[in-house]
């Protein structure tokens, strides 16, 4: 139970990053993506500083709700921050959430409870699997990365926006794996600095971090949200079943599995539309109605 409610509040703390660094990175031009100048005048930006004190919060309780739980399990509760979003920004503008947001959150939220407690994973230990093992996912997440980034470069607009958002997820699911592995060999006794995992994550995090900071810059949230919310828990489930050992449960309940799994990702495309999330819709687009006073 601890892991899953670490968990929660690292989703809470993730949606109030995001949404920071949103507001910073579309401010800055469309030919600044890709560049490390794009990097240095956001860094001088207060509101996107604030959001990277929280996502650099939510990291490490995320790192712990990993390291004492299975990542299959806890893994697919980040899906929770786009919610979260919504509520946090219903409460600052201090107006009601449109009715379809509410829908959509009812069926994420149920799609999340089916997926979860249908698949009820079991077993696993990232301190068993082979080098060899290893090093082959990490192989095949980084190829599906690299040719994601390099769809994304070529590609415009919103259409880049959510290649890059898939890549910063798989990303985030692959960097999350190495963490599991950190987690478990200090477990067992082995020393933080001795874990070759530990450097992985060191080498993965910035590259993670500059991936979302050009999937937020390339487009709205609507287009680079869904990528990286979903597919971030489910490279955690793929690894957490294929690499780590996780058993999940059999038979009748793999239909509640890929229920649950089509629920969320119907939830999470529908809640990533709502003009809340665009900063640059109007009140009347974002409430349906006269503007909250």
């Amino acid at each position: 139970m601890l892991g899953v409610l670490l968990m929660v509040v690292a989703a809470f703390l993730n949606a109030a990053a995001s949404v920071l660094q949103r507001r910073a990175a579309k401010e800055e031009p469309e030919s600044a993506g890709f560049s490390w100048q794009m990097m240095w005048d956001l860094a001088r930006r207060p509101v996107w500083f604030l959001g990277i004190c929280t996502m650099i919060f939510g990291f490490l309780l995320h790192a712990v709700s990993i390291s004492v739980s299975r990542i299959s399990l806890v893994q697919p509760l980040l899906v929770t921050e786009l919610p979260f979003t919504l509520l946090l920004a219903s409460w600052v503008f201090r107006a009601p959430l449109p009715r379809a947001v509410l829908w959509a959150i009812l069926l994420q939220s149920a799609g999340l409870a089916l997926f979860v407690g249908t698949l009820s994973p079991t077993g696993g230990n990232p301190s068993a699997v082979s080098a060899g093992t290893w090093a082959l996912g990490i192989a095949i997440t980084a190829a599906i990365i690299a040719a994601l980034v390099v769809g994304g470069y070529r590609s415009r607009l919103e259409h880049r926006a959510a290649m890059l958002g898939v890549a910063t997820g798989v990303t985030f699911g692959l960097n999350s794996s190495l963490i599991a592995g950190v987690g478990a060999a200090v477990e067992r006794g082995a020393p933080l600095l001795t874990t070759w995992q530990t450097y992985g994550v060191a080498v993965l995090a910035p590259i993670s971090f500059f991936l979302l900071q050009n999937s937020l810059q390339a487009g709205n949230l609507a287009a680079s949200q869904p990528g990286f919310t979903l597919m971030n828990p489910l490279t955690s489930v793929v690894w957490g079943l294929v690499v780590f050992g996780e058993q999940s449960r059999q038979g009748v309940f793999l239909i509640g599995v890929v229920a649950g799994a089509v629920l969320i990702a119907i939830g999470t495309v529908l809640l990533a539309r709502s003009p809340l999330l665009d900063p640059e819709a109007t009140q009347r687009q974002r409430y349906g109605s006269t503007p909250p006073g």
